[in-house]
């Protein structure tokens, strides 16, 4: 299918100043539990979506059929609806201004495109070999994904192909306790069953019974899928533009300020081929660096153009929808830079007594403004005792502020990794965190989980 043409048909039925942005999703989903196929699932999705700005609001419509009287329908039911907006309220929106000599980003594998259901079976049985000879049972996922997208306006458009590709593996032994590791690409070649179903089933292998610690203050080597967990969160409480401008988010009158530890820089890098680059936004602008702390002082905030205009800024390139998302913006190609530690081995080597974190689940925001969330340690919490990991602990709830941790940070892996939680529920918007494992010196736990 030619979305590029899709998207210009949509836009000549929508008007002068609308966009049309147009997605074709491919993708293949095999789940698997006790160490067995348990579900498969393939999707061929076309979606178009038609904004209509009138007078600084914005209709929004969207359709799945793509001949032209569908997408004429939907260009009708765009402006009824921006005209309703119009007759309700003045808005804000100043229009759409794409980008329209975008270059196209290397993030597109051929391979991973054909959604072999061969190769993802064959990634099963390596995973359960692998769990096999270390006594544990394999549960996870294997999924791999093609995306073709484009926008167009009366004026033009542009179009990008992308990949990704995503495994996770949880072990779990007769005695209950288990291991996770996963792993995100853009091409599927770069997955390894094997390692990761090793990585989770000497964590669930672990000798010796969990430990209950109690409440209190400890600190913590963070694995980086933790650490990935923690910047997600903190990009929805820290850097989306619209909070930030209404006064809710929790860089609000911070920027130019320390707010981290001096190690950290975060940015959010959407042509890095470390992450899942993407060349533009939903509103067609173009995506570009965005620094947004560092050395530990707040540099900037993400926008779409609603954010934009309301702060009197100009769009970031980070609009999750035509005419933006309701929640606002968001940075999805986070990455923080690594340190001088080797790996988790040396990160944990400085601590006497503490906790070592191999991912976080079950997160939620407590107070966005102070960045305060809870969370649940999972599948690999361990005892590190005189700098070394020595026994399992079971699974403790986190409840802190992300900056605080982020304060708290002494020390940095290295080497980094492109984490993500490789869930897809609805339309699949792959996006990773690119982040190494880190020593936090003082983390807050409020007791033992469940």
């Amino acid at each position: 299918m030619n979305t590029l043409e899709l998207a210009e048909r949509a836009a000549a039925h929508a008007g002068t100043r609308a966009l049309a942005l147009v997605t074709h999703e491919r993708s293949l989903m095999l789940r698997f539990a006790a160490s067995r196929a348990t579900q498969s699932t393939g999707i061929d999705d076309v979606t178009v979506e038609v904004a209509v700005p009138l007078r600084g609001n914005v209709g929004r419509a969207s359709t799945n059929a793509v001949d032209d009287e569908s997408l004429a329908e939907c260009a009708a039911r765009a402006r009824l609806a921006a005209q309703a907006a119009d007759a309700a309220r003045d808005g804000s929106f100043p229009g759409f201004d794409p980008d329209y000599d975008l270059a196209p980003l290397e993030s597109f594998d051929a391979a991973t495109a054909e959604l072999d259901p061969a190769r993802g079976g064959a990634a099963l049985a390596d995973a359960f070999a692998e769990a096999g000879a270390h006594g544990v049972e394999a549960h996870g996922i294997w999924t791999v994904a093609e995306q073709d997208q484009a926008w167009a306006t009366a004026q033009g458009g542009a179009a990008e192909r992308r990949t990704d590709a995503f495994m996770k593996v949880i072990c779990i032994a007769a005695s209950g306790r288990s291991g996770y590791a996963s792993q995100t690409a853009v091409a599927v070649g770069e997955l390894s069953a094997t390692a990761l179903a090793e990585r989770a089933a000497l964590k669930a292998s672990a000798g010796g019974d969990p430990l209950e610690l109690p409440a209190g203050s400890y600190p913590v080597v963070f694995e980086p899928q933790a650490v990935g967990w923690l910047l997600d969160l903190l990009g929805a409480t820290a850097f989306n533009g619209l909070a930030h401008v209404e006064g809710r988010g929790a860089l609000v009158g911070r920027l130019g300020e320390p707010v981290a530890a001096p190690a950290i820089n975060l940015s959010d890098s959407p042509t890095s081929a470390r992450t899942l680059p993407r060349g533009f936004d939903s509103e067609a602008t173009r995506k570009a660096p965005l620094p947004l702390i560092q050395d530990g002082i707040a540099h900037g905030v993400a926008h779409d153009v609603r954010s934009a205009a309301l702060a009197g800024a100009s769009s970031t390139g980070h609009a999750l929808a035509p005419g933006g998302d309701p929640g606002g913006p968001l940075p999805t190609n986070l990455v923080l830079a690594g340190g001088g530690a080797r790996d988790e081995g040396e990160l944990c080597s400085k601590v006497e007594r503490g906790i070592y974190v191999t991912r976080l689940w079950y997160a939620n925001v407590v107070r966005p403004k102070e960045t305060l969330i809870t969370a649940v340690t999972r599948d690999g919490t361990f005892l590190i005792e005189d700098g070394k990991v020595t026994r399992p602990l079971r699974d403790l709830r986190l409840t802190d502020s992300v900056l605080g941790i982020l304060s708290h940070t002494k020390a940095l892996a290295r080497d980094q990794k492109l984490t993500s939680d490789g869930e897809f529920y609805g339309r699949r918007f792959a996006y990773g965190v690119v982040c190494p494992a880190l020593r936090a010196d003082a983390v807050r736990f409020t007791g033992a989980a469940g």
